[in-house]
């Protein structure tokens, strides 16, 4: 059939096309099925929607959205020709890890290339990671999704021992990338610190960096960053590495699943892509975190470190305290002011975040060699207190295109606040991570950057009736409402006496 063209100017994020009801109808094709859109000498294979309102596409008109027409350069009006497609082989190996079945190298890549190339619909996509998180995967099978992921975007070429770091995620107010990407750029090693915006907490490195600077770039601005100041930290959406990971993720998200055998895969090809050499990896570990037990991220561990082997990256894990936020802040604009005032001032920052950041650059110091086993965390506490780490730091925004002489209380704030107080004397039993979270995103974080939270008493803390536990801030009125409902709903911050309870009841 040929049909018009009409250009829909929306860009979906899928391949499809939609086509009117009756069109459909005589070409016998049903709700996301696949047709083979043919154009001058271009062609493109799309799922098809289908639309009962001729205002939207009318009949004898084909509607593509904006990737799929630029792809074709097809221009409204213009005729297209329209046929059925063949359901790609790959949905085969799909229904086949389904049933629990391993797959190939070649059939995992066919997978992964039909993804990439938008050849697969989200429901197809949702299925794979499905049969991951049911069936799992066997480490040949991990190495084969990997490098097929690696193989689908470019490379980082970088000279010398180039480096990273990177937390699995789940621990809110995780800012200690701000502190160790400057501590070790300034021994001289390059660290391209490369991060995924927040999906399910209040602030991602990205997030945060994005407060002080641009982090946006291409892999060629990247390059040339990192070989001019040792460092940067920027989003990896918009590099181009390992691409098909971005498109997993983005299914990942409304299913709330993240399958061991994906994560495993995505965090080393991402890595890979990177060019480094050597890599640390942060596995907090506790009640609220991803891995809860010690156990657990032992497992993982051995994991990481034999995908790393097979990959060309020597990797060494640090299984860390999880059980609560690190620091202080959490939120955007709130975790910038932290970790800058910590670069400032380590003496007066918060342990936790001071105390995580410098063990794990030191593991980076200690795999390298510029430190000897068990120096590490001395030589990057000595950068940091020398203010090394801060002059570096101030280096990287500049060259990212901030204000290198930024000041942390240069950096606005959400104008709603709200205080927690403390209803009774006692001892804080537990911060819930997930609940910080779901506050902190209920106050607006991360796409508003002045709402997050800042944590004045955490687990152990002897507090007084009335004394403030937590402060909200938020950008609008509505969103310090919603936050506010969650916290009075729930109890983010237990205080309790020494006295729990007792037994029997009077």
């Amino acid at each position: 059939m040929s049909l018009s063209v009409k250009v829909l100017n929306i860009l979906s994020g899928k391949r499809a096309a939609i086509l009117n009801k009756l069109d459909a109808e005589g070409l016998g094709i049903n709700l996301h099925d696949r047709i083979k859109i043919l154009h001058e000498n271009k062609t493109a294979t799309v799922l098809v929607e289908i639309s009962e309102e001729p205002e939207l596409v009318p009949r004898g008109f084909i509607g593509l959205y904006k990737e799929v027409a630029l792809e074709l350069g097809a221009l409204n009006g213009e005729i297209v020709k329209v046929e059925l497609a063949k359901t790609p082989q790959s949905v085969t190996f799909i229904r086949k890890k389904l049933k629990g079945q391993t797959l190939s190298p070649e059939e995992i890549s066919s997978i992964v290339q039909d993804t990439v190339t938008l050849n697969l619909s989200e429901l197809e996509i949702a299925a794979f990671l499905l049969a991951q998180e049911f069936y799992g995967m066997d480490m040949n099978e991990i190495e084969a999704l990997a490098k097929s992921m690696l193989k689908t975007g470019d490379v980082l070429d970088l000279p010398g021992k180039a480096v990273d770091k990177h937390s699995i995620g789940g621990v809110p107010g995780n800012k200690v990338s701000l502190l160790i990407v400057p501590i070790i750029a300034s021994t001289g090693l390059l660290i391209p610190k490369t991060s995924s915006k927040a999906i399910t907490s209040p602030s991602g490195t990205t997030d945060t960096m994005s407060v002080l600077a641009n982090v946006e770039f291409s892999i060629e601005e990247l390059r040339k960053i990192v070989l001019k100041v040792g460092g940067a930290i920027v989003w990896g959406g918009a590099l181009n590495l390992a691409p098909a990971d971005d498109i997993f993720i983005r299914v990942e998200y409304p299913l709330k699943i993240d399958p061991r055998p994906q994560m495993l895969a995505s965090i080393m090809s991402k890595k890979a892509a990177e060019g480094i050499s050597y890599l640390v990896i942060d596995l907090p570990t506790g009640r609220g975190a991803k891995v809860q037990t010690r156990e657990e991220a032992y497992s993982l561990a051995q994991d990481f470190v034999e995908l790393g082997k097979r990959m060309g990256i020597s990797v060494k894990c640090g299984i860390t305290y999880g059980g609560q936020p690190i620091g202080k802040a959490v939120g955007p604009a709130l975790e910038a002011k932290e970790a800058l005032s910590a670069l400032e001032h380590p003496e007066e920052a918060s342990k936790s975040l001071v105390e995580k950041s410098v063990s794990l650059a030191g593991l980076i110091l200690e795999m390298t060699g510029y430190a000897f086993k068990g120096e590490g965390s001395k030589i990057a506490m000595e950068i940091l207190k020398s203010g090394r780490a801060l002059k570096k730091f101030r280096e990287i925004i500049e060259q990212q295109g901030g204000n290198p002489n930024v000041r942390p209380d240069d950096i606005p704030v959400g104008k709603y606040k709200y205080e927690v107080k403390a209803e009774s004397d006692g001892y804080v039993t537990l911060v819930d991570n997930t609940l910080i979270n779901a506050i902190g995103r209920a106050a607006g974080a991360p796409l508003e950057k002045g709402a997050g939270l800042m944590l004045y008493a955490k687990q152990g803390y002897k507090v007084e009736k009335g004394q403030v536990l937590m402060e909200i801030y938020a950008e609008r009125a509505t969103k310090l409402q919603e936050a506010i409902s969650i916290c009075n709903s729930s109890r983010p911050i237990v205080v309790e006496g020494m006295l729990l309870s007792t037994y029997p009841e009077f």
